[in-house]
């Protein structure tokens, strides 16, 4: 097997085995300022966002953050309370700041807005809102991970009665705007870009619910679990509301709730020349049974030199499998034959790449498949798709 093929092949291998990405510091200091604005004094009220905010202040607190909450903040308490979080977020592992409350796009800007604004016109947002762009900067000095969650895309009174300081300009959008995040920032937004948020009949909305849902679970990295709440938000609309990330990590994986367990750590970082052998020498699997809780679709972030790359692993219940990666090049789609039955697998590949064959155990949690291979152990989530 020649340079290319085996690079390729060990790659592969990292994936079906589930290559559990390594685990990031745990014991840095964590800050975070939560805020949720519903009692609007020239707009109707929201409902939900105090909840929102109240119940997202205690989950973060259960992962260690030091936590200010502030609920229905005027324009002056929302300044003095990112300036304060700023200065304590200087140099922390983990900087968070959580907004629910009406925000917008106005002139390529996105603001969040303080329960005492009355924004009579576009220009009166730099004196009465809070750029968001002042927000992702307070977080930006951080060692491991500076993230901004907004439910803040609801429909928006305000655009509504806004005037435009000239006739030519663009007028205030639904939502916020397209942004894009530099160095370790995560920026996550209840809806994408332009559209707009449930603000929720119960509780909580319908992000904040889907948060709370996932936050706490340990051992899945960050932009997993985002995706999680993205399923689930998704789910509970009827895909009338898409959340969205915005930012790109480096290769290192962050845990908000704790890293996998240790000994798949250990084995997920095992040295690969190690494992190479098993490219060639691995027993060649046919085709077998397949225990229907694992037929369907899997997938699973995998951190590279170039970001994350999302690779998806397709079970068929006649003993087949396909497998591919977005983006394309991230690995090498192949296809072959396959057996799941009582905890423990075989994989043998027939088209796409050559003498590579696997096997290991497996587990089955509701929509999460553990497991381990020749390289490793890794969490693989049931796709949507």
């Amino acid at each position: 097997m020649n340079r290319r093929a085996f690079v390729s092949g060990l790659a592969i291998a990292a994936a079906l085995a589930g290559l559990a990405p390594v685990p990031a510091a745990a014991d840095g200091r964590r800050v975070a300022l939560v805020i949720g604005n519903g009692a609007y004094r020239s707009v109707p009220a929201l409902s939900n966002p105090p909840n929102d905010a109240g119940d997202i202040a205690a989950a973060l607190k259960r992962l260690g953050f030091a936590v200010t909450l502030i609920t229905n903040g005027s324009f002056d308490e929302m300044r003095r309370g990112l300036i304060a979080f700023g200065r304590n977020a200087a140099g922390a592992d983990m900087a968070a700041v959580y907004f629910a409350g009406h925000g917008m796009e106005i002139n390529g800007d996105n603001w969040l807005i303080p329960v005492d604004a009355e924004l009579k016109r576009d220009t009166d947002a730099a004196n009465e809102a809070i750029s968001l762009q002042s927000v992702m900067l307070q977080v930006s000095s951080t060692g491991s991970l500076g993230l901004v969650i907004l439910d803040a895309c609801r429909n928006n009174p305000f655009a509504a009665k806004m005037s435009r300081s000239l006739a030519t300009r663009a007028a205030a959008s639904n939502g916020l705007g397209r942004i894009e995040p530099v160095g370790n920032v995560l920026v996550a937004y209840a809806a994408r870009d332009g559209t707009t948020a449930l603000d929720g009949d119960g509780r909580n909305s319908p992000f904040a619910a889907a948060l709370l849902r996932n936050i706490e679970s340990p051992g899945v990295e960050v932009t997993f679990m985002f995706r999680n709440v993205r399923d689930d938000v998704m789910e509970a609309t009827r895909n009338e509301q898409q959340p969205f990330v915005y930012g790109s990590l480096s290769r290192k994986a962050i845990y908000l709730a704790g890293a996998p367990p240790a000994e798949a750590a250990k084995q997920a970082n095992a040295a690969p020349m190690a494992a190479a052998p098993a490219l060639s020498t691995a027993p060649v699997a046919s085709t077998g049974a397949i225990d229907p809780a694992l037929v369907g679709t899997w997938e699973i972030m995998v951190a590279s030199g170039r970001g994350q790359s999302r690779w998806i692993w397709q079970i068929l219940a006649d003993g087949t499998y396909k497998f591919h990666a977005e983006p394309f090049r991230s690995a090498q789609s192949h296809e072959g034959t396959v057996s799941f039955a009582n905890g423990r697998w075989t994989l043998h590949a027939l088209k796409g790449l050559r003498n590579y064959s696997d096997g290991g155990s497996y587990e089955i949690h509701d929509n999460i498949a553990v497991i381990t291979g020749n390289l490793g152990t890794g969490y693989w989530k049931r796709s949507v798709e």
